[in-house]
């Protein structure tokens, strides 16, 4: 891959939002976390993202937090970059987790956008500084108002990027042309936070991904990648075509994210169970038998 074409990456350019492990009985599975993680960086990751959206992060407590951290640091050591999101919508909570993060050695923290509650733009800014100001960690910031119900206003961004922390976006807000100002105007580089859109984000200067499909189709996310830095268009679109089907059965079912994650990674025998933690329900077989056609139509089982 040619560096000199492609823009920098502050926290690698393949990371997905890794999946939490959970025994049967809801407890957290430090064992099948490890195995996750290790299976991300023997797949093409450069980056991991620790309790992010699809580790159930709103159900984990502050030690079950540390406790996943510290066993993804031991299992990927040097090889990959550690993210670890500690966005919620309770500043006192999030500014916890940040200064847990960095005594635990995390690379990188992702701080979303305070969900539920709504609050202002000045209302974001300020929790964002709040988290910011608590460590040294450097920070991407989360945008996906499907799911937080507010948007990050470019003027917030603006205002954020003057913290020398801050040097990333997780964009899924969808909206390209936004994005290419917002990185224009801001110097943040952003990394594609939806599957289905990564490549057409390659194609507006983002630097790379945040996956959940890389739980099954690290390679193929990692050559589209490279083939685009590269300079080999065809090449990139290719391995895109190929996995759409696994994004199509990861991603564009209802009951989609932490669910179809652990059903993928159950199916390829990185875990023995797929089990989440209220208010989400692991996948029925029905659910499973169709996210397994979208797997062996993908190439990945």
């Amino acid at each position: 891959m040619s560096e000199t074409t492609a823009p920098a990456a502050p926290f690698g350019r393949v990371l997905t939002a890794m999946a939490s492990a959970f025994r049967d009985d809801g407890s957290v599975d430090l064992d099948g976390t490890q195995r996750i993680a290790a299976h991300l960086v023997e797949h093409g990751h450069d980056g991991v993202v620790v309790s992010g959206t699809t580790g159930e992060s709103p159900t984990t407590t502050v030690a079950e937090d540390g406790d996943l951290l510290r066993a993804v640091k031991d299992a990927v050591g040097d090889r990959a970059v550690v993210v670890a999101g500690v966005g919620t919508n309770a500043t006192a909570h999030s500014v916890e987790l940040a200064r847990q993060a960095e005594k635990v050695g995390a690379d990188g923290l992702l701080l979303v956008t305070p969900y539920y509650s709504k609050p202002s733009q000045a209302g974001v800014l300020e929790h964002f500084r709040q988290v910011v100001d608590s460590t040294g960690v450097p920070v991407m910031l989360y945008d996906v108002p499907g799911r937080t119900a507010t948007t990050i206003a470019p003027e917030t961004y603006a205002a954020a990027a003057e913290w020398d922390s801050v040097v990333a976006i997780k964009d899924a807000v969808g909206d390209y042309a936004r994005g290419v100002r917002i990185m224009r105007d801001t110097g943040l580089a952003i990394y594609s936070g939806d599957d289905a859109s990564t490549l057409g984000w390659l194609a507006h200067g983002a630097c790379g991904t945040v996956s959940v499909v890389g739980h099954a189709c690290g390679d193929d996310t990692r050559l589209m990648v490279d083939r685009f830095f590269d300079g080999d268009r065809a090449g990139a679109l290719a391995a895109y075509q190929r996995m759409l089907p696994a994004v199509d059965a990861i991603m564009g079912v209802a009951n989609y994210g932490a669910t179809t994650a652990k059903a993928a990674l159950e199916l390829l025998g990185v875990l023995d169970n797929r089990n989440v933690r209220g208010p989400l329900v692991p996948l029925d077989d029905d659910e499973v038998a169709a996210l397994r056609t979208g797997l062996v139509a993908a190439g990945v089982l």
